[in-house]
């Protein structure tokens, strides 16, 4: 079997695959993902870029260890009408997130990136998720926000946890809401690399 790694911190994209069933290990990149907001205007150029970078940057280090593996890299972001809406920093810009977000509908677009090691082709795509919140009061945003499940996450909230209590609607993937969209990754890892994710017990 080939070695899987993820290159993300995120605890929700390492949970699908846990889930799922699927061993991987985890690369860190720590790349400065701001830098490529004022670079791509375009959603879906910004988050393929981003996920690309991640990719990239975890090839380069296992190319130098002579590590073979395929690498799954992604960047998720949220788009409210024509505002792009990334990670909250801190209470305070959770809040606002949210308070836009709440009574409406929003776009969750990820890009993945997906490349072996000792291979020189690259996938690169996106897929986009449509949800809608219920409308909570200010004094409900701020008790959601105490949970601290903002962190770390696009659009300062997490569809596993709390966020399902008032997550009306999705319209796609809801593993794409979480960070991953898993269907498409299956198709390309078996169609491109002859990886069959089933294979795994």
């Amino acid at each position: 079997m080939k070695k899987i790694i993820l290159a993300s911190k995120s605890i929700d994209r390492s949970e699908i695959l846990k889930r799922a069933g699927i061993p991987f290990e985890k690369f860190v990149t720590n790349i400065n993902e701001e830098k490529y907001k004022t670079k791509f205007s375009n959603p879906a150029d910004l988050v393929k870029e981003t996920a690309k970078a991640k990719m990239l940057c975890a090839k380069n280090e296992l190319k130098k260890n002579k590590i073979d593996a395929i690498i799954i890299a992604a960047d998720t972001i949220v788009i409210i009408g024509r505002e792009i809406i990334g990670k909250a920093h801190n209470e305070e810009e959770a809040y606002k997130i949210l308070k836009k977000l709440m009574g409406k509908s929003h776009k969750l677009i990820t890009g993945i990136a997906i490349t072996e090691v000792q291979n020189s082709k690259i996938i690169v795509d996106t897929d986009t998720t449509i949800v809608e919140f219920l409308h909570l009061s200010d004094e409900e945003i701020w008790q959601y926000i105490k949970s601290n499940e903002w962190k770390e996450r696009a659009g300062a909230y997490s569809i596993r946890d709390k966020a399902s209590m008032f997550i009306s609607k999705i319209n796609g993937s809801s593993s794409n809401v979480i960070g991953l969209p898993m269907h498409k990754i299956y198709k390309i890892l078996r169609t491109e690399f002859g990886l069959n994710l089933f294979q795994f017990k």
